[in-house]
């Protein structure tokens, strides 16, 4: 061991060793935030300075309306942006093929017969098969949740069951509406409702998909508003017979094909490698689609539309898609994963924006420890917009078989205090949005697309 002391020089010589070490994950991408700063900033000002991606939304949704799976104002809508893209100047515009599932709502309607008459709003919940034309009529057995229904099963048998079930979390009372038929057909009943999975109603039902199992008899399943399921389970409690007519003319057709719709952003100087980013384009049969997910897709659309305007072309390709059949199959981020497969490799980043399009607040992103470090450098680029929070864990579901395969993927989080109030209902329509709120969406996309995309060194994966 020496017995001299480094002197100053040999000091500063140390310390600027030591945090180029410490920085060496980073050190191939050089200090993020202070390289794109410039171009963060002209990619918020230009976004923040119109409503384009509001006005848009609006056009798409106000001329198709919602976008089922199956439906021909689907298809009319993705013929409509594909025209708009080409527009707009994207390349490699397409449809590329998806055989998807084709449910059909149907007329349908629930009365309450006993203790008195009253028609109560409802909706099919998507899959469910039909009644018999001439409905049925039977008594009402109301449960607060799985475990109450087993309670009192030997009650069931003959009867409508409800699940008068309060909303918590979307991921936990969400399981009435998938599996509630499931549950109430073992016990013997001959149809199912649910509360609406929704905290706010203003007596508005809430559809969305649900499922059957094939070891037990298919049942009629549809929601009521929470107010009605509400007002049921007091009759109960207060001993009256309850009796319920209820009416569905639902049908599942044949697949059909439809199409993933895309146009990409070529790079500059590796076109084959992909940041891809989106929504979906179908929506469930009521409504607008304009949250849940028009906007998903027209902020991702626009934000690469606002980087072509700008002259601001990264490296590496950014591609938007509209996936289709989210709601009801997820087919289209299976089939985008088929039609990819090859190229899975070169496939640097995927994001999702499919929770809302209200005031942006960062990502949730999945990936690698280095990788993330770098995601929380470009999240201080999206401080101005107060979307710079960069947390773990996040994604997608049509962006899921792409990270199953290894490639990181992120979801736009956003304030979703009042998505679930209009999700899967006739409340989804573009006034529920905010123009600015839209506008800041765009620019956070568009500059962790442009960012990633134009790094140097990529997005390391281990």
């Amino acid at each position: 061991m020496s017995n001299h002391l480094p002197t100053r020089p040999m000091l500063r010589v140390l310390a600027v060793a030591s945090s180029l070490l410490l920085a060496a994950p980073l050190a191939a991408q050089g200090p993020v935030a202070t390289t794109y700063r410039s171009a963060a900033d002209r990619i918020i000002a230009a976004a923040q300075a119109d409503s384009a991606a509001y006005n848009r939304l609006a056009d798409m949704v106000d001329r198709f309306g919602n976008r089922l799976s199956g439906s021909a104002s689907l298809e009319h809508a993705i013929d409509w942006i594909i025209t708009e893209m080409r527009g707009d100047g994207l390349a490699n515009v397409r449809g590329e093929p998806v055989m998807v599932p084709v449910w059909v709502r149907g007329e349908e309607s629930a009365e309450l017969i006993e203790p008195r008459r009253l028609s109560l709003p409802m909706l099919g919940l998507g899959g469910s098969i039909a009644t018999p034309p001439e409905g049925i009529t039977a008594e009402v057995l109301v449960v607060g949740s799985f475990d109450d229904l087993a309670a009192h099963a030997n009650e069931a048998r003959g009867k409508i069951v409800l699940f008068d079930v309060p909303f918590t979390s979307y991921g936990q009372t969400v399981r009435y509406r998938v599996d509630g038929a499931v549950a109430a057909a073992r016990v013997g009943a001959v149809a199912s409702l649910i509360r609406s999975v929704t905290p706010n109603s203003q007596r508005s039902p809430h559809t969305g998909v649900m499922a059957y199992a094939d070891s037990v008899r298919r049942i009629p399943h549809a929601a009521l508003t929470l107010e009605d399921a509400m007002m049921l389970h007091r009759m109960q409690d207060r001993g009256e017979r309850i009796v319920v007519r209820l009416t569905m003319g639902a049908q599942t057709l044949p697949d059909r094909e439809s199409r993933n719709v895309m146009g990409d952003l070529v790079g500059r100087e590796r076109p084959d490698e992909v940041v891809v980013m989106g929504g979906h384009i179908d929506s469930w049969d009521v409504g607008q689609g304009a949250m849940d997910d028009g906007g998903g897709v027209v902020v991702a659309w626009e934000a690469v539309r606002l980087l072509k305007r700008l002259g601001l072309t990264p490296r590496r390709t950014i591609r938007v898609v509209g996936w289709v059949n989210e709601e009801n199959g997820g087919r289209g981020g299976e089939g985008y994963f088929t039609a990819h497969q090859d190229a899975v490799d070169q496939h640097v980043l995927a994001i999702e924006s499919d929770g809302g399009v209200f005031s942006p607040e960062g990502f949730g992103f999945r990936g690698s420890d280095s990788a993330f470090a770098i995601i929380r450098q470009i999240g201080t680029l999206l401080e101005p917009i107060g979307a710079g929070s960069i947390t773990r864990g996040g994604g997608g579901s049509d962006i899921a078989p792409l990270m199953r395969a290894g490639v990181p993927g992120m979801g736009l989080n956003v304030d979703g205090t009042r998505y679930f109030w209009y999700h899967h209902s006739y409340g989804d329509t573009v006034d529920k949005l905010d123009p600015q709120e839209m506008a800041r969406c765009v620019a956070a996309m568009a500059i962790m697309a442009y960012v990633v995309a134009d790094l140097p060194g990529g997005l390391p994966r281990d």
